[in-house]
């Protein structure tokens, strides 16, 4: 605990590569993107890095089945889909971004731009 205590303090007193590092990781967010799909590609919800919902495509032979209900939990279930992908990518990166300033990925979850 005290030798990553150790490494924070070290990493605060070079703000720059802190900087630099979290900028990097903002760029890559913003790059990345991932796809849910629901009812054997009947729905389709492609996510952004930043949690935002980018599209969301219905097929047709879901249109015709004229089941409403069915449609919505497709349509959830592709959302949640596509966000545990993109929770993943970036929790992928987080670590590189903590394994390039010494850190544990742990400690990212306090650092602006990283949580």
């Amino acid at each position: 605990m005290f030798k990553e205590l150790g490494a924070m303090m070290s990493l605060l007193g070079n703000k720059g590569k802190l900087q630099e590092e979290i900028a990097k990781f903002q760029q890559t967010v913003a790059q990345i993107t991932a796809e849910g799909t629901a009812g054997g590609g009947m729905v389709t919800v492609k996510v952004s890095g930043k949690l935002e919902v980018l599209s969301c495509t219905i097929g047709e032979d879901a249109v015709k089945l004229n089941d409403r209900e069915m449609l919505e939990d497709l349509v959830v279930a592709a959302t949640n889909q596509a966000l545990s992908k993109v929770r993943e990518q970036l929790a992928a990166e987080s670590a590189k971004v903590a394994a390039a300033l010494g850190l544990p990925p742990a400690m990212l979850g306090g650092l602006p731009g990283l949580s």
